[in-house]
């Protein structure tokens, strides 16, 4: 009944209600927007990591994120495979570079993973198909994620890596996530042809797989026990335990979208607040009416919450509607892995009730004054 008589007095304002479902919907599309970025930057940081085979990482402890990873000696690397658990440690070397057409043209700085391409680092079906691909001398893959200013990424195609001249051997699809515009990935021989200022003992990232059993957690406390304090080890929990951490309280990631949540929650409840404030007091004889035909204080409060979670189911629906078309023209000018998971979806429903709900309450003030004595 209550939901009834809610829907009637929502219908009867129909102007009131189109310009108060019109705020809901622009501060629920916010939050889902805002709650997207904080979500998605932390994943950008991993998503080269989520497609490497590795138990643990090992890392310079001047390590931020992938692309300021610092470096350490490869020896390290060879006091890794000392410990039991472990089977294989395989290094992984990160530099930048100007990518340019061998006819000449705009540069374009490119990121360049040097790997072994028989250590399997990569579990992407496009990559291992071509790992003989990546043993040709001056032959790189690309990452056909990389933005149109590398021009066409067909194979065979000469191009100029930091001076050297390089052929495109191959596309694979992966994503760029925080390394640059564009990924270039060679073998360890190419990789130092592009870069021979690099020192050949100096790694980036060190990937190692355990053997079958072994628990991560004390083979890291093993790795940490043999390797200098200049070193860090991740488990893949701890790895995205600092990714998210570093993205979200080291970075502008959660200050922003942070503060850009609570805002879009702030501005929804004044809306949503001030609709049902003006209703009420335009519609004290209405109430006060059936206050005087027996009905209590609870079932106003009933009405006033009805109206209220209506305004919200009605702009919910139009919202998520065109937070799926927002996310997806994001991803496909940022390359942000920018998606509506189950638990975000279930987050901002969470947050719309909350909302529809604190409005309703901070409004139920102005029903009490629906006195039948004053109004009859």
């Amino acid at each position: 009944m209550p939901l009834q008589v809610a829907w009637r007095m929502l219908v009867d304002q129909k102007g009131r209600s189109a310009l108060a479902t019109g705020g809901i919907f622009i501060a629920i599309l916010l939050v889902f927007i805002e709650l997207g970025f904080f979500v998605a930057v932390p994943q950008g940081g991993m998503l080269i990591y989520d497609h490497m085979s590795f138990d643990l990482l090992v890392c310079s402890n001047r390590y931020l994120f992938q692309a300021q990873s610092g470096q350490f000696p490869r020896a390290r690397l060879a006091a890794a495979r000392t410990v039991a658990e472990v089977s294989a440690a395989s290094p992984v070397y990160l530099g930048g570079a100007k990518w340019q057409d061998a006819n000449g043209g705009l540069k374009v700085d490119i990121s360049v993973i040097g790997i072994d391409p028989q250590a399997g680092i990569f579990a992407v079906p496009d990559i291992e198909r071509q790992n003989a691909v990546l043993d040709r001398p001056d032959t790189v893959l690309v990452d056909g994620s990389s933005r149109s200013l590398f021009g066409p990424l067909q194979a065979e195609r000469i191009v100029d890596i930091g001076g050297h001249r390089m052929t495109i051997g191959g596309v694979y699809e992966l994503g760029t996530g925080f390394l640059g515009l564009g990924i270039a990935l060679a073998s360890e021989a190419n990789f130092f042809r592009m870069f021979p200022e690099r020192p050949p003992d100096t790694v980036n990232l060190g990937l190692v797989s355990l053997k079958p059993g072994a628990d991560p957690a004390r083979a890291a406390d093993a790795l940490r026990a043999i390797l200098p304090a200049d070193m860090q080890v991740f488990t893949r929990p701890e790895l995205v335990a600092h990714e998210v951490a570093y993205w979200t309280t080291r970075t502008a990631t959660g200050l922003i979208f942070g503060s850009g949540l609570v805002v879009s929650f702030v501005v929804g409840i004044m809306v949503l607040y001030q609709t049902l404030a003006t209703q009420i007091t335009r519609q004290l004889p209405q109430f006060a009416t059936l206050k005087a035909i027996g009905h209590t204080n609870r079932y106003l409060d009933a009405i006033v919450l009805s109206e209220s979670f209506l305004i919200t189911a009605v702009a919910f629906v139009p919202a998520l509607g065109a937070a799926l078309a927002i996310y997806a023209l994001i991803r496909s000018e940022t390359l942000l892995p920018l998606t509506l998971s189950a638990a975000q979806l279930g987050a901002v429903l969470l947050i719309t009730l909350v909302m529809a709900a604190a409005s309703a309450f901070l409004s139920l003030g102005s029903l009490r004054r629906a006195d039948p004595a004053e109004v009859f």
